[in-house]
C-alpha cells in the first residue's frame, strides 16, 4: 500500500473509533430522564386541614375537567372529519367549531374556579408559590406544531 492510502485507512479507523466512544459517552452521559415534578400539594407543603380542604375541591374539579377534555377530543375529530369530508359541510364544520369553543370556555371557567377555591385554602405565601409555579409553566408545542416540524 501506498503511505498515502495507509494514512487515510488509519485516519478512517481513528475516527469510526472516536464516534464510537462518544455515542457510548452520549448513551451513558447523556441527557438525565426529566426529574420527577412533586404533586403541588407536596410542594406547597400543605398542613392536614388544607390537604383536606385541597382535595375535597380537587376531585370534583378533576372529574369535570376530564370530562370536558374527552368532549373536546370527540369534537376535534369530528371537525377534522368534516373538514375533509366529500362533500365539504361547512355548516357542519362551523357546528363542531362552535362546540368546541363553548367547551373551551367552560373548561376556563373551571380551571379559574378552581385556582379562585385554591386560594382560599391556601396562606398568602402558599399563595405566591402556586402562581410562581404556574408562572413558570411554559406549554408545551401543540401537536400541530409538531405535525408542522415546528
Amino acid at each position: 500500500m501506498k503511505p498515502t492510502a495507509l494514512r487515510l485507512a488509519l485516519l478512517l479507523s481513528v475516527a469510526v473509533n472516536l464516534g464510537v466512544l462518544g455515542a457510548i459517552a452520549l448513551d451513558r452521559h447523556g441527557p438525565a430522564e426529566p426529574a420527577a415534578i412533586a404533586p403541588v400539594h407536596e410542594t406547597l407543603q400543605l398542613d392536614a386541614a388544607q390537604r383536606t380542604a385541597w382535595e375535597a375541591a380537587e376531585r370534583p374539579f378533576l372529574e369535570q375537567f376530564g370530562a370536558a377534555a374527552r368532549q373536546l377530543d370527540t369534537h376535534r375529530a369530528a371537525l377534522i372529519r368534516a373538514l375533509f369530508a366529500d362533500p365539504l359541510d361547512m355548516a357542519r364544520v362551523e357546528a363542531e367549531r362552535g362546540a368546541i369553543a363553548t367547551l373551551q370556555q367552560q373548561q376556563q371557567g373551571l380551571l379559574i374556579d378552581q385556582l379562585l377555591a385554591e386560594r382560599k385554602i391556601l396562606s398568602p405565601e402558599q399563595q405566591a408559590r402556586l402562581a410562581e409555579i404556574l408562572l413558570s409553566q411554559t406549554p408545551p408545542p401543540s401537536q400541530i406544531e409538531h405535525l408542522h416540524g415546528r
